[in-house]
């Protein structure tokens, strides 16, 4: 009898169990950078698509985690034969998480307040062949353009393009109201944001009931947090130098991926000494990018001598034009005047592959010369002073934005590059749809700002994220700086 009731007892226990296991819908992810605040179409900073791109906030087409585009809120879409006529189709039966329907009309409110004179969009430059949108009827959208785009549907998956409805504007930096398949719970500033799931999602209903996104800058919490199982998926893990750990452990999965951040030494190209193509070029040569690589991101990423990445199909390698060379710095430093070297700031945003990178790149500036007096500083302090307000002489920190060379054609970028001739190549890609010619102006830029010497290309960003053994459908790569976790799951 004894025997008999141990094992009911065994046997419930393990249904129990597994019924535990089998109804964890939640999940906590940890991130190093908290957003400045919720709305995509109003800032430069990642962290914001991070937590709501394709989760809290969609648009026409979107990114999947191969890099691919498909349909978003767009269900189809055709073109003109001019190339100058885009006419969506969306998607039935969707609505915001407010109850209120989402149609044409939001889709023209969306797109035109992205080219509004007063607007704060940061990649607004990608929108600026759109001449008019135009409502055929609340499920159509016609979008023309002042000259043919061959990017328009890549830029629309962008962030900055998700669609929003003019009634939740004025709260949007506070409380986001989108279409995705999670609505915004709550965001206690300083420590983590929460969604969860929509119930009336028009699309594949999200796995997930809730998720919590909590934000770690400390690279030692981050490590002590995961080993605890604190936080279920620590994405961008800012401490490669413990993922061997991990991998040793069965309770983890280390993902390993490509990622579109091109990670630069930023140079102020207004600022002296770094108008002068000679001081650029020196400061291109004495930086020893292997030794960064493996200093501060203890061998994860790859070396680059422009602004793309090189598991782009049109990525030319230019590493060859900016080798490791102090000889030939001090030369160039010599032939622009500075033979005893200068002073310049080096700001410092929270990042470990800036912080950690920045203390390498200041030794190997002394040793041609260069004084570099780091500043370390805050994610909303560097978008302050520096991406806004271009006072700066040297800053490290990586492009996330996908395929974003355009930005070099764009004079007042916080870098402040300006070169007619590029500009004229980047409008040439614009009106360009082949996809061979497409490469073949995309190379021709690569090579031109390298030859510029216009920042100083280090190293194309790897995504490392760590998480649990039981988590699957998680991004590998990061095609763009989202963490989608609309297809992610606990299996048993």
């Amino acid at each position: 009898m004894a025997h008999l009731r141990k094992l009911i007892i065994g046997t419930c226990a393990a249904a129990l169990m597994a019924s535990g296991v089998a109804a964890k819908s939640d999940i906590t992810v940890a991130m190093q950078l908290e957003p400045p605040h919720l709305d995509p179409t109003s800032a430069a900073a990642g962290a914001i698509d991070s937590v709501l791109y394709s989760n809290v906030f969609e648009g026409l087409t979107r990114f999947m985690g191969d890099g691919s585009i498909v349909p978003g809120l767009a269900q189809s879409w055709e073109i003109a034969d001019d190339g100058l006529t885009y006419t969506f189709k969306l998607q039935s039966g969707v609505t915001f998480h407010d109850g209120t329907t989402m149609d044409a009309a939001d889709v023209k409110f969306s797109l035109d307040r992205i080219n509004a004179e007063d607007s704060a969009n940061a990649q607004k430059a990608l929108f600026a062949a759109i001449s008019e949108v135009t409502i055929v009827d609340p499920s159509t959208v016609e979008i023309k353009l002042s000259k043919p785009d061959g990017n328009l549907l890549f830029n629309l998956a962008w962030g900055d393009a998700v669609i929003v409805a003019p009634e939740s504007i004025d709260n949007i930096k506070q409380l986001p109201i989108g279409t995705g398949a999670f609505k915004f719970t709550s965001w206690t500033q300083g420590d983590n944001i929460r969604i969860e799931k929509n119930p009336n999602y028009w699309g594949t209903p999200a796995a997930l009931d809730m998720a919590t996104f909590k934000f770690i800058s400390d690279p030692t919490a981050a490590f002590a947090s995961m080993m605890a199982e604190d936080v279920d998926v620590f994405v961008s893990f800012p401490a490669p130098e413990n993922l061997p750990q991990f991998e040793a452990d069965p309770r983890f999965q280390v993902l390993v991926g490509s990622s579109e951040g091109e990670t630069i030494l930023a140079m102020n190209n207004k600022q002296p000494p770094f108008d002068n193509p000679k001081v650029r070029e020196a400061v291109a040569h004495a930086i020893d990018r292997q030794a960064i690589i493996d200093g501060a991101m203890f061998g994860y990423g790859t070396p680059i001598g422009t602004h793309f990445a090189p598991h782009n199909p049109a990525y030319v390698d230019q590493t060859a034009l900016s080798m490791y060379d102090v000889d030939k710095s001090k030369a160039l430093l010599a032939e622009a005047g500075f033979a005893n070297g200068f002073e310049t700031t080096l700001d410092l945003p929270p990042p470990s592959y800036a912080r950690r990178g920045g203390e390498i790149i200041a030794a190997q500036l002394a040793e041609v010369g260069i004084t570099a007096k780091i500043n370390n500083v805050e994610w909303a302090q560097w978008l302050e002073t520096v991406f806004k307000g271009k006072n700066f002489g040297l800053t490290i920190v990586s492009h996330t934005e996908p395929m974003d060379i355009g930005v070099y054609a764009n004079p007042d970028y916080y870098f402040q590059y300006d070169n007619p001739d590029f500009q004229t190549l980047m409008a040439k890609l614009n009106t360009t749809t082949d996809p061979d010619m497409r490469n073949d102006v995309l190379g021709e830029a690569q090579t031109m700002i390298s030859q510029d010497y216009v920042n100083g290309f280090l190293f194309q960003l790897a995504s490392l994220s760590v998480a649990k053994a039981g988590l699957t459908g998680l991004w590998r790569n990061a095609p763009t700086q989202a963490v989608d976790l609309t297809g992610v799951s606990w299996t048993d």
